[in-house]
């Protein structure tokens, strides 16, 4: 969200960054919410001189009563009530227009960093650089779930009759290699110098709205009915609420939380090979990883958070590239964001399994979430997440990436990093 201040003072440049994002219909706003802006503080001027007048006749009562002007105090005493009616009716209208200023406000896209590659949408995101060679393996893939299927690991079928469709059981050494990612992360973050952090599930409807736009709460958030409570779509939301309406001192920064978390969203989107099968489903789970440090700051951990995701995967034998989104393809409050894909030998093409994200001040100054300086002043702070793993797609790349099969039987080979929580296992093996 951004300062009203800084929309009524760069009207032209807050404009540019909308056309830039392709949201014209949003163009309307900024005029809008500077005549609301404008409004509000006359009507808080007015107000503040009506305080100040009634405290002043006030005084010029008592004085009048004490030299027993009686008739003249009364009608001063009119006076006062008359204009405190009018200060009635302007604090709320104040109390009104701020609440329409900050619903716009609200609406009103995040200024894009210059580097940000202008384009429509997301088939105008440019590939930054790839990690690893992809691979092309002298047989046929299986379906992913085909894959599963084959070492008894998932069960769609039982879990439609219980839940409906986007839910599933995952079974034997495939539920295991999933928690065994999930682990593997924790501890990696943890190496980074993270701290680990089990978030609330649910979080209230002031940090959803606090934490991203109201476009993506509508697509993604289930709301728990009768109550002021949301399952969390990733835990990046309840961490950076973790923070709401506090002051950190500059000397504690930056403030590094990662998360393990089940994620629940409604998935609304396209059909196609990558909504089959367990690509896109109603629950999840999820290693996140979070920055709150100083606004210069920012940029260096945007980049060092990326970097942990390739390093990671890479540590996994699994070739990835990071893709930079542009304007077209950020959410309203994302300042910079790239994409961590991972190769498909099935599909011979790259599929996002991590997102990095920097948003500025933008959630900060939703949520309140402020820096004391060594000099005593108070500042915004800068929030950054990104995906560690989440292991539904994490899961997929794995398989297909770790597949062998010597003509009879499939295999998949465990990484050296990963045998440790597989038990010691170096490898599983297909039931058929």
């Amino acid at each position: 969200m951004l300062d009203i201040k800084f929309i009524c003072e760069n009207p032209e440049l807050v404009k540019e960054n909308i056309k830039r994002k392709f949201k014209d219909s949003k163009l309307p706003l900024v005029d809008e919410v500077t005549a609301l802006y404008a409004e509000k503080c006359a009507a808080n001027s007015r107000a503040g001189e009506l305080r100040a007048n009634r405290n002043k006749i006030s005084k010029q009562i008592g004085v009048l009563m004490g030299q027993g002007k009686r008739e003249e105090a009364e009608e001063m005493k009119k006076l006062v009530n008359e204009q405190a009616e009018e200060l009635k009716i302007l604090e709320e209208k104040e109390t009104e227009l701020a609440a329409k200023v900050k619903e716009i406000q609200m609406k009103i896209p995040n200024i894009v960093d210059p580097s940000v590659p202008v384009g429509r949408d997301d088939s105008e995101n440019v590939e930054v650089e790839q990690f690893g060679e992809k691979t092309c393996p002298d047989f046929e893939i299986p379906y992913h779930t085909d894959i599963m299927q084959m070492f008894d690991g998932i069960d769609k079928e039982s879990a439609g009759r219980v839940a409906g469709e986007g839910f599933y059981y995952l079974m034997g050494d495939i539920a295991r290699l999933h928690s065994a990612v999930t682990a593997y992360a924790r501890d990696f973050m943890i190496d980074k110098g993270f701290t680990y952090c089990i978030p609330p599930f649910m979080i209230r409807s002031n940090v959803v709205t606090g934490v991203m736009s109201f476009e993506e709460m509508d697509a993604m958030m289930y709301k728990i009915e009768g109550e002021d409570l949301y399952l969390i779509g990733t835990s990046e939301h309840s961490m950076i609420g973790k923070f709401i309406d506090t002051i950190t001192p500059e000397e504690k920064l930056p403030l590094t939380l990662t998360s393990y978390s089940p994620c629940f969203r409604k998935e609304k989107g396209a059909h196609g090979i990558e909504e089959r099968g367990i690509y896109r489903i109603h629950q999840f789970e999820k290693q996140e990883m979070i920055v709150i440090c100083r606004p210069e700051e920012s940029m260096d951990w945007f980049n060092k958070m990326w970097g942990y995701s390739v390093e990671l995967f890479r540590s996994l034998d699994i070739p990835v590239r990071t893709l930079e989104c542009c304007t077209g393809d950020l959410a309203d409050l994302k300042v910079k964001s790239y994409d961590v894909e991972a190769w498909s030998p099935k599909q011979q093409k790259y599929f996002e399994v991590c997102s990095c994200s920097n948003l500025g001040d933008a959630q900060a100054r939703r949520l309140g979430i402020r820096i004391k300086g060594a000099d005593g002043k108070k500042y915004l702070a800068h929030t950054l997440n990104n995906t560690v793993v989440a292991p539904p797609r994490m899961l997929i790349a794995f398989l297909e990436n770790n597949l062998r099969f010597d003509g009879e039987r499939y295999s998949v080979v465990i990484p050296k990093a990963l045998q440790p929580y597989m038990g010691g296992k170096e490898v599983i093996e297909s039931i058929k």
